[in-house]
């Protein structure tokens, strides 16, 4: 290696060194946009209309897992999220076979209330505040459930080749997460229909790198790589999805709701969860 690559070498090296690489939020290359959906809540909006929309409350969906992101990440940071509640109300609004009343944030919506009684006992209110307020809607379904597992490392593996120094390899990891899906009837606390699906979380990183004597007592070595994460949350949302579609498909199984009429059945993607296993 003659001495001016060297010297280019040792500059490059050098600024590297010195300038730090602007991060992503600084470039501002993209700008925010909608989550990114699986295939599951196209599921879900391809469903047949129903005959009548359910009236359904959520309370929580909480996450019953007991799992903590390992360190050094931290060891209060949980492994899945806990807006799974949220995740739920729009996969229930996405199907429109719901209507979701609000429960989870009900005193808030209390509070709100109050503020307008009160606003309408004072003198000189405006007409159309003093009107009188509704009562709140009361749910026919109540459903319940959670994140109920997060196992790690259920399989990993991987592949990998080298020859004369130069050489490339994968490998990659599978988690799984699992959600509990329940319909309650609010008259009788009798359970209706009960589902449970599992979702795979994948994580794959590969590497390529040279080991190589170019020259006598001149040894090159380069390695290069990178890791891909599938989004967890992500991967819970399209399990709650999924959740939601086997729930309703089990429904109409069991007679507990009907589709309306004038529908081709066929054409829905109904057929795709009616009498399978409840696993995704």
């Amino acid at each position: 290696m003659n001495t001016t690559l060297k010297l280019l070498l040792l500059v490059l090296a050098l600024q590297g060194c010195a300038v730090r690489e602007p991060m992503p939020a600084e470039v501002d290359r993209e700008t925010p946009t909608l989550t990114p959906r699986a295939s599951t809540y196209y599921d879900l909006l391809a469903l047949p209309r129903p005959k009548g929309q359910l009236v359904a409350a959520v309370y929580g969906f909480r996450d019953q897992t007991g799992q903590y992101k390992p360190t050094p990440a931290s060891s209060f940071s949980t492994s899945v999220t806990q807006g799974a509640a949220s995740m739920l109300v729009d996969a229930l609004q996405a199907s429109g076979w719901f209507r979701v009343l609000e429960r989870e944030g009900l005193q808030n919506v209390l509070t709100e209330r109050k503020i307008i009684r009160a606003s309408q006992n004072k003198p000189n209110t405006p007409a159309n505040i003093q009107t009188q307020l509704p009562p709140l809607q009361a749910a026919n379904l109540l459903l319940e459930g959670g994140v109920i597992a997060y196992d790690t490392n259920i399989r990993s593996g991987g592949e990998g080749a080298r020859y004369l120094g130069i050489g490339a390899s994968r490998e990659y990891r599978v988690d799984q997460v699992s959600v509990n899906l329940r319909a309650v009837d609010v008259r009788s606390g009798q359970v209706l229909a009960n589902v449970m699906t599992s979702k795979t979380i994948y994580s794959v990183g590969r590497s390529a790198g040279v080991f190589k004597f170019i020259e006598f007592k001149e040894l090159l070595e380069m390695e290069a790589g990178y890791t891909t994460n599938e989004p967890a949350q992500l991967c819970v949302l399209s399990a709650i999805e999924a959740a939601v579609a086997h729930l309703i498909a089990q429904g109409i199984e069991r007679r507990l709701w009907q589709t309306a009429g004038g529908q081709a059945v066929e054409q829905t993607s109904l057929p795709k969860y009616l009498g399978q296993a409840q696993t995704l």
